[in-house]
């Protein structure tokens, strides 16, 4: 994805710390690096999350993965099948191979979508946006998002972003492995594979999100929005050494209980090192009052040096990180059924 980070007044001094876990080896580089005058990389706030995963797990509160668990091995060859298309941007052929493969994987579903043309500094694209809806038996819906195209300005550089937008694609995969065939005793679940989100030419307001642009807006004139609980996006999420950012454009309630998951499964390590303000598809519901919260790792790399460049591919993926962050919305969506709101 394209996005842009205002840390300005989210993050201080010592607001980029690590998680305990991370290589010897990292450690000692950004040791040196904070001898030289840079942050310690501690984030703002992140002090209360720290206690509360202490005093979590003192009580006894953590516990294993769901019974409905996530399938890291067949997701990461999903994003593997992904990538092999090679760079998919908006109106690419491989673009329209990764629809076709998406849509054969959500044959035996409900499946919707959201085709229009977008006007872009670069000229008309068409866009497109697939739905899968997954019934339950409460009212309300919650809407799990990712978006599958890449970097259009890069299309030519043999870019394929196995992070930005395989990931993404891949996740929303194997959760719809864990709806096929079965009403859930719960709310509704829609699947969202966005489109468009990567800008065409240069990052603004007006070239970026073109898929959730149009679909908020949508959903807002034909009253869809108004059933809508919470919409949680996944970008970013199969770095090998995953971090979760916590972002302060998302619902702070929502990212609380993003993390509240992430400590009953045992993965609070992995989340909310650092405090960002992040730019992306959850944006044009989060401007419509819709809850909304954004799991993404947006240090990608030592200085998040492989964001957006030839070298986002398959080696640098593990299939622990999308399973933590799969079984992290699974546990989510698991605690939002259970709001009385």
């Amino acid at each position: 994805m394209t996005v842009r980070c205002n840390t300005s007044s989210q993050v201080g001094a010592g607001a980029f710390a690590r998680p305990a876990e991370r290589s010897a080896e990292r450690q000692a580089l950004e040791d040196r690096k904070s001898e030289g005058g840079t942050s310690s990389r501690q984030p703002a706030g992140r002090r209360p999350y720290r206690c509360l995963a202490v005093l979590l797990s003192l009580l006894g509160c953590a516990r294993p993965a769901p019974a409905q668990s996530f399938n890291a091995a067949r997701a990461l060859q999903y994003t593997r099948e992904v990538v092999a298309f090679g760079p998919r941007p908006i109106g690419s052929p491989n673009h329209k191979k990764l629809e076709n493969y998406i849509l054969a994987h959500l044959k035996n579903d409900q499946v919707e979508d959201d085709a229009f043309t977008a006007d872009t500094p670069e000229g008309k694209f068409p866009v497109r946006n697939i739905i899968a809806k997954f019934p339950g038996t409460r009212d309300g819906v919650i809407v799990i998002a990712g978006h599958y195209d890449t970097n259009y300005p890069l299309r030519n550089t043999g870019y394929v972003g196995a992070n930005d937008g395989g990931s993404s694609t891949a996740i929303l995969l194997e959760l719809a492995n864990q709806l096929h065939g079965k009403k859930r005793q719960g709310r509704s679940v829609w699947l969202l594979w966005t489109d468009g989100e990567e800008a065409v030419k240069d990052w603004t307001a007006t070239d970026s999100l073109y898929g959730t642009r149009h679909l908020a807006d949508k959903w807002q004139k034909d009253g869809t929005l108004r059933s809508i609980k919470a919409f949680l996006l996944a970008d970013m999420i199969g770095d090998a050494d995953l971090n979760v950012d916590r972002d302060t454009n998302s619902t702070p309630w929502l990212e609380d209980m993003l993390y509240r998951a992430a400590t009953q499964l045992g993965y609070q390590s992995h989340f909310f090192a650092r405090t960002i303000a992040v730019e992306d598809d959850h944006l044009p519901f989060v401007h419509l009052g819709v809850p909304s919260a954004d799991l993404i790792d947006l240090d990608y790399g030592y200085g998040n040096v492989f964001h957006h460049t030839p070298q986002d591919t398959m080696d640098k993926l593990s299939p622990k990180s999308i399973e933590i962050v799969g079984n992290v919305i699974l546990e989510t969506v698991h605690m939002l059924d259970k709001t009385s709101n």
